[in-house]
């Protein structure tokens, strides 16, 4: 049974948002981008109050830099949506604590996917918290 496209596409978010260094993300998105899929992540960390809006627009500003969207209302708004219900996913464990993790965006033609992986800080125990998010980002002719 071959894998259904936005399952690809979560996949690679998922793993660019694990990487540990800028190096392995580089090698991630050359591999992802042999099969088709374009992809892109940013850092953050503070607390989680202040990280929801900063990782929304990080994560659009990475995607649109390395080719993942077009500069459209239609693009941008679908990072953002994604983005932005992601970190959603996230806030069942992190409100009122510090995080630091990874964003990271991957997409395949119309296929778009946005992971969150978040280590959440309370004195010295850290739990860990993830949030994915698909969402349709129309206008793509070309698989990227």
């Amino acid at each position: 049974m071959s894998e259904s496209t936005s399952r690809l596409v979560a996949r690679a978010a998922l793993e660019m948002a694990l990487s540990r260094d800028h190096g392995e993300e580089a090698e991630l998105q050359a591999r992802w981008r042999v099969q088709g899929v374009a992809a892109a992540a940013v850092d953050f960390g503070g607390p989680f109050e202040t990280q929801v809006a900063r990782v929304i627009e990080r994560i659009i500003v990475a995607a649109r830099r390395e080719g993942v969207i077009a500069d459209t209302h239609a693009e941008l708004g679908a990072v953002a949506g994604a983005a932005h219900e992601a970190m959603a996913q996230v806030a069942a464990k992190a409100i009122g604590l510090n995080v630091g993790g990874k964003a990271a965006v991957g997409r395949k033609g119309e296929h778009l996917v946005v992971a969150v992986v978040a280590s959440v800080g309370l004195v010295h125990l850290d739990d860990v918290a993830v949030g994915v998010a698909h969402r349709v980002a129309p206008g793509a002719k070309l698989d990227r």
